[in-house]
């Protein structure tokens, strides 16, 4: 069986700006490296209608999350939580996730008191959202795994997530994975530096990964000034099998797997 990948966080409606490329001509590119599937997900409101296009280009490979990512609290309104409420009750099958969403504590201007306080009442509308509609979460967490956690905790959500582009330690990855959350693999695994975080992707069980590229961000390692893409997710599976003791396609399998039942359209 040929090896399959899931790109389980993509920006890719501004990946296409970024390369003047349309939606098709990058899931090409993908394919050549295996990427199959492809999780788009938004960060504002403005851009939600953009990657559900996504999906309605390329209905079997592509599906979308809804959110609103914090690094933006400051644009959000309430007027934003109501949109979103709105897309999620007349959602198609191919709106598997509310995402971008979560805690952003890494950039000073938006982790003000009054913004922080925000954040946290944004973030605790959009996971009652998710339990409402019963869809998983796929959340960003810049220095903020602490307090994310007990968000997530408190929430006890069925589906559950994953926590995307995960940095940080084993412990604070395991606290996650503790309460089912799936750990997001990306480019940052591919720089020697990230000691601790590669560590914790060596630890963890393989059944908790996920493989992402959040093209046009995180670039891998060698490809530093450039926008990521969906084909170099390879790169980081490359990584990842240095990494952990199982078969490649191993690794692959049960990471692919662990993308579709997660994040792909139900029947």
């Amino acid at each position: 069986m040929p090896i399959r990948f899931f790109d389980t966080h993509t920006h890719l409606d501004y990946l296409a700006d970024d390369l003047q490329l349309t939606i098709p001509e990058l899931l090409t590119n993908a394919q050549t490296m295996g990427v199959e599937r492809i999780l788009v997900v938004a960060i504002f409101a403005k851009n939600f209608e953009k990657v559900t296009a996504c999906s309605r280009l390329e209905p079997n490979h592509i599906v979308y999350g809804l959110g609103l990512h914090p690094l933006y609290i400051e644009q959000h309104q309430q007027a934003d939580l109501d949109l979103l409420e709105k897309r999620l009750s007349e959602r198609d099958p191919h709106c598997t996730a509310i995402a971008e969403i979560g805690l952003e504590r890494g950039v000073e201007s938006v982790s003000t008191p009054t913004l922080w306080q925000k954040q946290c009442e944004f973030l605790e509308t959009q996971l009652a959202l998710a339990k409402r509609y019963d869809l998983p979460v796929n959340l960003h967490s810049r220095k903020s795994h602490d307090q994310l956690s007990v968000f997530l905790k408190k929430a006890q959500l069925r589906q559950a997530g994953v926590v995307h582009g995960f940095a940080g330690s084993y412990d604070q990855a395991k606290r996650f994975v503790d309460l089912g959350y799936k750990i997001g693999v990306g480019g940052t695994i591919t720089y020697q530096r990230a000691n601790k975080t590669r560590e914790a992707i060596r630890k963890l069980p393989l059944e908790m990964l996920l493989l992402e590229t959040d093209s046009p961000d995180m670039p891998v390692f060698g490809f530093q000034g450039e926008p990521n893409r969906p084909e170099r997710l390879v790169v980081t599976f490359n990584t990842l099998c240095e990494l952990r003791r199982e078969t490649p396609e191993q690794i692959a399998e049960t990471i692919w797997q662990n993308s579709e039942k997660l994040f792909w359209k139900k029947a």
